[in-house]
């Protein structure tokens, strides 16, 4: 039988009672049926499951009470940061989904020369706040208790000044790129891949990514979408190099 499980954002600890926030409280109370006495797991990204009981349920407010915690190592050894160009619509969020059940351990949404995504800084704020939520909810399914950190949107420059000097291997998806997944030699901080938006990455994107170290990663003969490119990369990287 499926566990249910459910983010909350907060501290958790054996024995506590306290409500799920309001989204978790509807889906518990009026998408799932579920009544007082019930079991589920909650988790908030601190590397457990914790096993809790529903208190009381009631049409807005649910409580549950914990009972215990487990800790899960799930999380794939490669780390990746997935640095994604804004795309347009769902597919954006399909992105954030897959990426997050693929095991990446970081999503940056990038602006970069051929973007045509604009947001200002109320959309920004909102689309974080929507982004963070799928991550959450894509944990929820797959099993991670480690959420996925969502940077805010910010443009490619900015995002490259601020890099760490550390091992990451640098890999953009570029159709004129050399380096094979299978070939790719990652190091103790795993990797960044850059995945350019509709209009795939202009010629002022690809010299800063080349002057940042960025080598070209290239998938194979055909084209894909900016929805299907990263996420197929992801995949081929945790076959060859992660835990698939």
């Amino acid at each position: 039988m499926r566990t249910t499980r459910i983010h909350i954002d907060q501290p958790l600890a054996q024995t506590a009672e306290l409500p799920l926030p309001a989204q978790a409280a509807e889906h518990v109370a009026r998408v799932l049926r579920m009544n007082a006495g019930d079991t589920l797991t909650v988790f908030n990204g601190d590397g457990y499951d914790y096993a809790a009981t529903l208190i009381s349920v009631g049409k807005r407010d649910v409580t549950v009470r914990i009972d215990s915690r487990e800790e899960v190592a799930n999380e794939s050894p490669l780390k990746l940061t997935l640095a994604q160009g804004v795309a347009r619509g769902e597919k954006m969020d399909l992105i954030v989904q897959k990426a997050t059940e693929l095991g990446v351990a970081r999503i940056v949404p990038l602006f970069t020369e051929r973007s045509e995504v604009k947001l200002d800084a109320s959309r920004a704020e909102k689309r974080l706040l929507h982004w963070r939520a799928v991550a959450a909810s894509a944990c929820e399914q797959s099993g991670r208790v480690h959420v996925p950190e969502v940077t805010a949107a910010q443009s490619l420059q900015s995002w490259l000044e601020n890099l760490p000097n550390d091992d990451a291997q640098r890999m953009a998806l570029l159709p004129e790129g050399t380096l094979r997944a299978r070939d790719v030699p990652f190091g103790v901080s795993g990797g960044l891949l850059v995945v350019g938006p509709e209009g795939g990455l202009g010629d002022r994107d690809v010299s800063a990514l080349r002057d940042a170290g960025f080598k070209g990663l290239r998938l194979g003969p055909r084209i894909l979408r900016t929805e299907t490119a990263g996420l197929a990369a992801l995949a081929a990287l945790q076959a060859l190099h992660g835990d698939f």
